[in-house]
Parts: structure tokens; C-alpha cells; sequence
């Protein structure tokens, strides 16, 4: 079966009959983070693990079979979301990481259980986290903490891969060809709990290795003479050997070290002697015992193949330096043979060894010069082999730490091939001889979660770390294991001994009050969409988690009750039906006390509409109410942001009102900008500011009603064409529509701005056009036609002379209800079209369009097509 991810929407197809084929599994799928079914843990041979996009641009932990991968044969194994690129499936384990505000929250399946969240040191804060390897029945975890930017600390789990101590700190990396950081890290082939990793110690970078999977860590001991026969003096832990861990991303080329299962024990590596690593005069260096003792092999850098199931070494020098030899050791490196495989000299790019198991058959391939193409040399080299090997030709060998036999808690004896013999094995005949357990010491023993070892070589308990907890599913009447701060190294098989020192102990669960409950939602946020499936999460530190009740009020006047936390796992689900900012509270109760948490919610809806409230023309140096309506309505849960005037900063408030003093006269633009959620609208206005004004409210006969759609633009129109009164100067003359139905509107009549000292001469002016527009529009003598057949009468609201409103304290009150009484602009203009004498300083004020609120009439050019607008017969005086 074959898995394929299409770019560039990167879409999964599966194919069962080797690619004729394809078969749609899933849109959207991340890039190698697609996995087919693992044997023995997975119950369909077809299954596939894949990390999907929804449709909104979250990312699911799926699977489903290959073949009937429709959404209702899917299964979502973690119900929540997860992080992209962060699904791993690998052996026993798989691992996710989840979206968190601010720190990364990491969760792990042993054998397809639940998800449990892996528990690292408490202020690690990780800030990347790696899976090294999981294939020892425990996890190496690679992670860069706070602190950190070019190294990372290496953790080592529990068998379940939940509980993770550290194991070394300042692992150095190095960075690829592609980017990527690189732990130097090495695994040793065929001797488990064997590692070698780098270092960064005191500004220097230090090779160390481990016999017992990170427990203790000793630097490397160089060796004791060169090529030459020359001795080296090298004193630990001043100077030691320092070796390069990198892998190779060629595939073809044997990297920087290299080892092989079949042959245990021998490690070829590139390196230097030295106080640290260095890349400078380096050379090639070998051990046949498992890193005990070392010997230089080249004094350039190679790349080393095993041949013949490990049986021999060849080497060929590196793709920048062109060869026609390549060298052949059968001792272990203690000895080359050197052979032409080329007339010409090579730049070997890379080499396949040993594509069969019956084909002894070496390819070359590379290129005599930068220029040249590629090239393909065959080397047969069963005829260097002068017999197969038979039991004469092999020997024991113990593995061994500086002579402490034993490793990993036994004795193991191995079977490998003599030195030097120019036999064939032809087969991977290396094998353990024997294993036979030791008596458990200390060194078999690691720290337990939440210990550190001290510098007496004790484990003691963390700072952060109360060795008094218990968990929480130990209850009354039962047994839990107590742990003594220490745990045996995963797969040693040590016995007896100190064992039963060291182990977790067994005893009884107490009867104890509960402590340290926390309440917090699944996805970690603290925000909430109206009408989505909220998921509270309930955990408790200590107390018996079978005889604690846990009651939980989700602050909308509902509340749930369980008799146990266990009735909790999966979370309790709740539904708000409303908007706003609730408190959500747990108590977690027994016979022994209880204990009580808080959390906070704030439940949003998306805005959908917001209009802006505010006068249209204002006094100045007088406080002024501005307010903005939210649609749907939210409580709490809304931030507005306010520009008034000039402000280059904005006001913010929780509040949908603010008060504002406009000391200046003239036109002022206000914002508004609400934020609910993730969602952000604005409305803007535009006011006038003035010393004194007047105002008159308007209607309109009820034929108007029939032609009004109340929407912005009608009211602008219709405002235009009642505008065409050219009699009258345009700075005087304030029209606002109102939105709705009946129609109506206010108009403002306004001082000109140089004429606001002589203030006595302009009210009494004001008053002037005031009566004769009153006496108008009380004769009903201000008419238009709206279209053929539909005229409308403009009349005044108030049969009676509207007051002047102006600063003074005898003028606030009538002049604030004037300006706040909700009443729609626009049409005032008519009104002044029928009078037959320009009055001189008389203009009307053009205002912005605005959508939400009453909008200003502003001044338009004449045109032949606007609808002519006329007064009846009778004469309005000739002071007008």
C-alpha cells in the first residue's frame, strides 16, 4: 500500500494496487505528518494516523481505514485541536502538542491509551520539544527550555513516556544543509543504553559518554599514541577526545560516526584531541571495546562502510578530495590494505554497500571533475575473502565500562569474529553469548520525577516538588506505590541488591481532604464563542478522587454534581446561550474538608453591526454624551476604542458611552472601533461645534412614508434635492434626516464663523430667518415633488418659535434637549427654497454621509433633472 500527499493543497491519496490507482483519504493534510498503522498496536492493517485542516484553519489528530475514509467512518482519537507539524507516530507512542496561550502543553498515547499530558520538570517551559527515540520501551526527548537558543537539554521518560527526568543538560546542535538543528546525539548500534553527545560546558564544547542510558557521564579517554607510535599526553579531565555526532543527510555517505549492530562494540568516528570539539585539524578514530579505549586510524577525514555484515572496514576519502584507492581493514583498524577501484581519480559522492544479502557488491558513484558527468563504478569484492568463516574464526568479547562488567544491570558476553582473519561471514552472525544478571548497585538507579541528584550523588526532592503527593485515584482502603525519589533504569535487568531500597514502596492509600483543585477549560483559553460546546477540565493535586463530590457552576444560573472526580475525565460540557463575562466555580468536597477555584470566561459573539450616537451640531466648551449601540447586545465582553477630534490616541473603555469637551469651533470627526472577540467594526461621525445655534424639528406629510426604504442613500438623495434652495449662503444652513419611519428631520441654523463676536447682531438675525421659516412651514407653504404625482409638505413639529441655544447657563437645558431629541435631518432645506429673497449671510453646512445616524445635507450643483421644489402663492413679507 502506498500513501501520497499531492501538493500544492496537499490532499492524501492511498493506492492498494501499487499506484495504478488513487484513492482520496483526505483534503488538506499536513506534509509528513501522515502514518500508516503500526503492528501489533493497531487493529486494522489499513489504518492511517494524519494531522487534517478544518475548513476554519485548526488542525485534527485523525484516523480512519484507507479505504472507507468517509467522515463517518473517521475517528478523532484527541478530541481537541492540535498545533501543526506536531503529530508523531512512532513505535508505542504518539505524540501531539497542544495550542496554549503562551507556554506549550505536550500529550502522549502509550499503546493507543488516552491521551495523558507528559509532565517535564515544572519550569522547564520548553520552547521546542524533539522525540530522539522511543524504540527502548521509554522516550529520549530533546528540549530547548526558556534559556535556551543553541542547545538543548535531554530528557528521559518512564516507560509510558509521561514522566520525564533529565539525563543531560547543553546538548549541542548543529545545523543542516536544510535549516534544521541537529542534536549532537549518538545512539551506539547494538549496545543498548550506550549514548554519546556534546556538550556545552563553560563556553566549551565536551564529548561525553554513557553506559546506563544518561545515569553518569564520563569524558572520552584519547588514545595513548598517534599514527606514528608517538605518545600522547592527554590527562582527563584537562584534555580528552572530542568527536563529531552529526549524521549525514547524503544517505550514501557514512557521516561524521558510524556504528553496526552486527558487529557491537566498534565505533569509527571523526574527532580531535583537545581541551574541547574542535573542526580544525581532525582526524578519523576507532574502538573495538564500546568507546573504552580509542585508536587514530587516519589522520584525514574518510568515509567509512562496513562490509560484510561488519566483518570489514573500507574507506574513501571525502567527496572533495578526488581518489583512485580505497582502503580495506579486516583487524578492526589496525591495518589497511589499499586497492584501485579507478584509472582516474574520483570524487566519490557517495557509495551503496551491500544492496543484497547473498551480493557482495560495492557501487561507486561520482565524477572525475566538477564538469564531468556522472559516473557508476561496480566492485565486486567476494574475491578479497579468501574462505567463509567458520566456528575457529570467531571469539568472545565482553562488553564492559572501564572494567566494571557490569552494563545495564548484567553481564554480556558477545560472539564476533577474530581480528584479522580473511574470512567471509556472509551472514549477521554476531550474537550475545550470554546475559547474565548483576546485583543491583546504585548506579542502576536514575532520579524519580520530580528529584534531582545533588552533588553527594543522592536524589532529593525539587524545590517545586511536594514528595507527599499522592494521586489522586489512590483511594481509601487501597495500595499505591510511594516512591523513594529514585527509579531503575528502564530495561535494566539488575536484581536483588539494593533493589528493594531503592523501588517504590507499597502502602495505603490515606483518607485525606481535598487539595490543590484546578479548574481549567480544555483548549486552554480563557474565551468562548456563544453557542459552542465550552469543555471544563477538573483536576485534583490530592484527596480520594472516589469519595470527593465535585460540584461545578458555570455563573448562568446553572450548576452540575458528581459524586467522584472520576466521573469527570472526559470534562464537562456546557452551552451558554448568551454572551458575556462569567464566573465559573469548582468545589471539590469530602468528609475531610473541600477546596475552591475560579476561573473566568469570557463568552463572545461576533459584532455585527455598531452605530455611533451623538449630536449633530454642540455647543462648545460643554460636555457631551457620545454612545455607541452594539447589535447584537454584549455584557462585559466588548472593548471600544474612541478617536475624538484630533486625538492621535485612542480613548479605551469596557463602557458603551464617554464624555467629551470640544474646546474649538468647527467640524470634528469621532471613531469608534468595538472588539468582540475577533471581530472588529467601526462607525465614524461628523459634528459641528458652534457658540449658539437654533434648531427646528421637521415632518413631512405621509405620502413621503410610502417612498421611504430608510436607508442611507435615499436620505442623502432626498436631502439633495431639497437642498437647491440657492437664496441662501451654504455655511448657515444645518440638514440632518433621521432614519425610520415617519420621516422627519432637524434643521440647524447657524452663526458664520466671523460672525460669532458680534454675538447680539447674529441671534438677532437668527431670530429673523427663524420667524419667517416658522410662519412657512405653519402655513404649509413649503412643498416639493418627489416624483410625478407625489408632492409633500414639509411642516414644523412645534407649532411655535423655536428658542435660541447658545453657552449660557439660562440656554443649557433647552439647548441639550434640543440637540439630543430624536428627530431625522434632511428636508429642512425645502423650506427655505420657497423664500423669494436671498437673506445675505444665510448658508446651508454640506456634512459627511453617514450610514448609521441622521445625515448632514450637504450642498449640491444644480442640475435639470433634480425635481423642482415650490412654494404656494402667499407672500412671506418683504423683510425676508
Amino acid at each position: 500500500s502506498l500513501l501520497f500527499c499531492h501538493p500544492p493543497s496537499d490532499d492524501l491519496y492511498s493506492s492498494v494496487d501499487f499506484g495504478r490507482k488513487w484513492q482520496l483519504i483526505h483534503e488538506h493534510v499536513t506534509p509528513n505528518r501522515f502514518y500508516w498503522s503500526v503492528a501489533g498496536l493497531d487493529k486494522e492493517p489499513d489504518l492511517i494516523h494524519m494531522e487534517a485542516h478544518t475548513p476554519d484553519g485548526n488542525v485534527q489528530y485523525v484516523t480512519c481505514r484507507a479505504q472507507t475514509c468517509t467522515e463517518a467512518n473517521r475517528n478523532y482519537p484527541f478530541p481537541g485541536y492540535i498545533d501543526i507539524s506536531s503529530l508523531v507516530v512512532q513505535d508505542d507512542y504518539i505524540f501531539i502538542q497542544v495550542p496554549t496561550s503562551g507556554r506549550a502543553t505536550y500529550y502522549v498515547s502509550y499503546k493507543r491509551d488516552s491521551f495523558i499530558q507528559i509532565k517535564l520538570p515544572k519550569y522547564s517551559l520548553p520552547k521546542d520539544l524533539h522525540i530522539v527515540s522511543s524504540d527502548e520501551k521509554q522516550v529520549f526527548a530533546a528540549v530547548q527550555e526558556w534559556n535556551q537558543n543553541d542547545t538543548y537539554n535531554l530528557y528521559l521518560s518512564d516507560t509510558r513516556g509521561i514522566f520525564f527526568t533529565l539525563a543531560m543538560e547543553n546538548v549541542k546542535t548543529t545545523r543542516g544543509i536544510g535549516g534544521n538543528q541537529m542534536l549532537d546525539l549518538y545512539e551506539v548500534a547494538g549496545i543498548k543504553g550506550m549514548l554519546i553527545a556534546n556538550k556545552r560546558q563553560d563556553n566549551q564544547v565536551k564529548t561525553y559518554i554513557t553506559y546506563n542510558k544518561g545515569r553518569d557521564w564520563r569524558l572520552l579517554q584519547a588514545p595513548a599514541t598517534d599514527l606514528d607510535g608517538n605518545d600522547i599526553h592527554c590527562i582527563l579531565p584537562f584534555c580528552s577526545l572530542h568527536l563529531q555526532l552529526h549524521g549525514s543527510e547524503n544517505p550514501y555517505v557514512s557521516g561524521a560516526i558510524s556504528s553496526k549492530s552486527s558487529v557491537p562494540g566498534i565505533i569509527v568516528a571523526t574527532g580531535n584531541i583537545g581541551p574541547e570539539l574542535s573542526y580544525n585539524n581532525v582526524g578519523m578514530f576507532i574502538t573495538s571495546d564500546a568507546g573504552n579505549s580509542w585508536r587514530p586510524i587516519f589522520e584525514e577525514e574518510h568515509n567509512i562502510w562496513f562490509l560484510d555484515k561488519g566483518g570489514a572496514l573500507v574507506a574513501v576519502k571525502q567527496p572533495s578530495v578526488s581518489t583512485r584507492h580505497l582502503w580495506v581493514s579486516f583487524d578492526e583498524g589496525r591495518q589497511w590494505t589499499q586497492h584501485s577501484f579507478s584509472s582516474v581519480p574520483l570524487f566519490v559522492d557517495g557509495v551503496l554497500v551491500e544492496a543484497g544479502a547473498q551480493n557482495q557488491i560495492m557501487t561507486f558513484f561520482g565524477h572525475f571533475s566538477h564538469r564531468s558527468e556522472w559516473q557508476l563504478i561496480k566492485i565486486d569484492y567476494k574475491s578479497i575473502f579468501s574462505r567463509k568463516c567458520t566456528e575457529e574464526d570467531y571469539q568472545t568479547w565482553h562488553l564492559h565500562n572501564q572494567g566494571e562488567p557490569c552494563v545495564m544491570g548484567q553481564k554480556q558476553i558477545f560472539m564476533k569474529r577474530r581480528p584479522g582473519n580473511y574470512c567471509m561471514l556472509g551472514k549477521d552472525y554476531s550474537r550475545i553469548l550470554s546475559a547474565e544478571s548483576c546485583i543491583c548497585r546504585a548506579h542502576d538507579f536514575e532520579c524519580d520525577y520530580g528529584y534531582e541528584r545533588r552533588s553527594d550523588g543522592n536524589c532529593r526532592a525539587s524545590f517545586w516538588f511536594n514528595p507527599s503527593t499522592v494521586s489522586r485515584s489512590c483511594s481509601q482502603g487501597q495500595n499505591y506505590f510511594n516512591s523513594t525519589g529514585y527509579r531503575k533504569v528502564v530495561l535494566n535487568n539488575c536484581t536483588k541488591g539494593v533493589k528493594d531500597m531503592y523501588s517504590a514502596r507499597k502502602q495505603q492509600c490515606p483518607n485525606r481532604p481535598p487539595k490543590g483543585l484546578v479548574l481549567t477549560s480544555k483548549d486552554g483559553k480563557l474565551t468562548a464563542s456563544m453557542g459552542s460546546n465550552v469543555t471544563f477540565l477538573v483536576r485534583l493535586d490530592e484527596g480520594d478522587s472516589m469519595r470527593t463530590n465535585i460540584q461545578l457552576e458555570f455563573g448562568d444560573g446553572t450548576a452540575v454534581s458528581y459524586s467522584n472526580l472520576s466521573w469527570t475525565e472526559e470534562g464537562i460540557k456546557h452551552i451558554y446561550k448568551s454572551a458575556g463575562l462569567f464566573r465559573v466555580t469548582a468545589l471539590a468536597e469530602n468528609t475531610l474538608g473541600y477546596d475552591t477555584t475560579t476561573l473566568f470566561l469570557h463568552v463572545t459573539c461576533p459584532v455585527e453591526h455598531v452605530q455611533l450616537l451623538a449630536p449633530f451640531v454642540i455647543i462648545r466648551n460643554k460636555e457631551v454624551n457620545i454612545s455607541a449601540v452594539v447589535l447584537p447586545s454584549q455584557s462585559r465582553t466588548v472593548t471600544y476604542f474612541w478617536w475624538l477630534g484630533n486625538n492621535t490616541e485612542p480613548v479605551i473603555t469596557l463602557d458603551g458611552s464617554i464624555s467629551h469637551t470640544f474646546t474649538s469651533e468647527g467640524v470634528h470627526t469621532i471613531t469608534v472601533q468595538v472588539s468582540a472577540g475577533s471581530s472588529i467594526l467601526q462607525d465614524t461621525r461628523s459634528l459641528v461645534v458652534k457658540e449658539f445655534f437654533k434648531s427646528l424639528l421637521l415632518s413631512f406629510s405621509p405620502n413621503l412614508d410610502e417612498f421611504n426604504p430608510d436607508i442611507p442613500e435615499w436620505r442623502q438623495d432626498v436631502g439633495r434635492v431639497i437642498k437647491k434652495v440657492s437664496d441662501f449662503p451654504e455655511e448657515h444652513l444645518l440638514v440632518a434626516v433621521f432614519p425610520g419611519v415617519p420621516t422627519a428631520a432637524e434643521l440647524f441654523l447657524v452663526p458664520n464663523k466671523n460672525q460669532s463676536d458680534d454675538r447680539k447682531k447674529c441671534e438677532e438675525e437668527l431670530e429673523k430667518v427663524d420667524i419667517v421659516i416658522v410662519t412657512a412651514l405653519n402655513q404649509n407653504l413649503v412643498e416639493f415633488e418627489l416624483k410625478p404625482g407625489v408632492r409633500v409638505i414639509v411642516y414644523n413639529t412645534q407649532l411655535t418659535l423655536a428658542p435660541l441655544v447658545d453657552s449660557s447657563p439660562r440656554h443649557s437645558s433647552s439647548a441639550m434637549l434640543m440637540l439630543l431629541s430624536v428627530v431625522f435631518l434632511g428636508l429642512a432645506v425645502f423650506l427655505i427654497y420657497k423664500f423669494k429673497r436671498k437673506i445675505p449671510w444665510i448658508n446651508i453646512y454640506a456634512e459627511v454621509n453617514q450610514e448609521k445616524e441622521q445625515e448632514m445635507i450637504g450642498s449640491v450643483g444644480q442640475s435639470d433633472s433634480t425635481p423642482k421644489i415650490t412654494l404656494r402663492r402667499k407672500s412671506l413679507g418683504e423683510d425676508f
